[in-house]
């Protein structure tokens, strides 16, 4: 057992964690009790020296009936947050992206698990649309839209959110192993939640984001060499401005003033960076080096996001 884990008491599953939180809702003493309304919940997240954030992740998931919490050597004040909440704790060196969050994943206490990063938060709105969802599934997953932190403000309720899948039923789903972006995948239908909103607070000003526009897209490169990427001129020449006007024109990007033109300017840029790179690399004669090196660079790039 991790030096941090706090297990459930034998014998049983986790109570939930509502009551501990003082939710006077709160009606459910354990898994069993949780499942005469709905599928119990495990609500699981990855840290590392995210005591900036964690505290509001975790108030906002204090009401499932599993709350999991896999860290990867912290030295900030995260693992007495966790501990605060009462969630579960495990401690495990930092492998990449993928590895860490299925083996977070693997401990949940339940099969329906909502995934979450530290620098995310459920919204009000969210508890009622997930909890009436998992009452009777007929769905292997669901995607809930996420509202990105846009610097000094956050993105209008008009423009366009995207959807990730991030509840789901874990003997059904599994991480991929996609460099930088690694995500869940599940192996039957999957349905959007419009009203189970979270909130990502991961971009407060524009440097963080430049910061991390520059690791993710090295991160990719030797992906897109191994996939043997073609037509880079191309791309590096359309793709960029095409990607702004839709973001900017189409989703609406134009809602959020200035703060929604730099996002869409700095994602076109992201976009160019991509090919821009991988066009060095092969230009410079760099390809077989920067696919032995991949896996590691992609890991630097993934801790890069994690520290931020």
């Amino acid at each position: 057992m991790a030096p941090h884990e706090k297990p459930a008491a034998e014998g049983r599953p986790p109570v939930s964690l509502a009551r501990e939180a003082g939710d006077p809702g709160a009606v459910r003493a354990s898994g069993a009790a949780s499942a005469l309304e709905r599928q119990p919940l495990s609500i699981v997240v990855t840290t590392f020296n995210n005591a900036a954030t964690l505290e509001r992740c975790l108030a906002g998931a204090a009401w499932a009936d599993d709350l999991v919490v896999l860290d990867s050597g912290s030295t900030d004040a995260t693992l007495d947050i966790a501990a605060r909440f009462g969630a579960r704790l495990f401690s495990e060196s930092f492998r990449d992206y993928s590895t860490q969050k299925q083996s977070a994943i693997d401990k949940a206490a339940y099969d329906w698990v909502l995934l979450l990063d530290a620098d995310e938060a459920l919204t009000g709105t969210a508890r009622a649309a997930i909890e009436t969802a998992l009452r009777q599934p007929s769905v292997a997953g669901f995607r809930l839209p996420r509202r990105e932190q846009m610097f000094w403000t956050f993105q209008h309720t008009g423009s366009w959110t995207n959807t990730h899948l991030r509840l789901f039923d874990r003997r059904r789903g599994r991480m991929n192993t996609v460099p930088v972006h690694a995500a869940p995948e599940v192996d039957g239908p999957v349905r959007t939640l419009r009203a189970a909103v979270f909130l990502h607070f991961g971009e407060p000003d524009i440097r963080t984001k430049v910061d991390k526009i520059n690791a993710y897209s090295s991160g990719l490169v030797a992906d897109k060499l191994r996939r043997g990427q073609g037509f880079l001129g191309v791309r590096m020449l359309f793709y960029p401005p095409v990607f702004f006007v839709r973001q900017y024109v189409f989703k609406r990007y134009f809602l959020n003033g200035w703060a929604g033109f730099i996002s869409a300017a700095t994602g076109a840029f992201y976009v160019f960076l991509k090919y821009a790179k991988v066009y060095e690399a092969r230009r410079s004669g760099r390809g077989e080096k920067e696919e032995g090196r991949g896996e590691k660079g992609a890991q630097r790039t993934e801790r890069t996001e994690r520290e931020g």
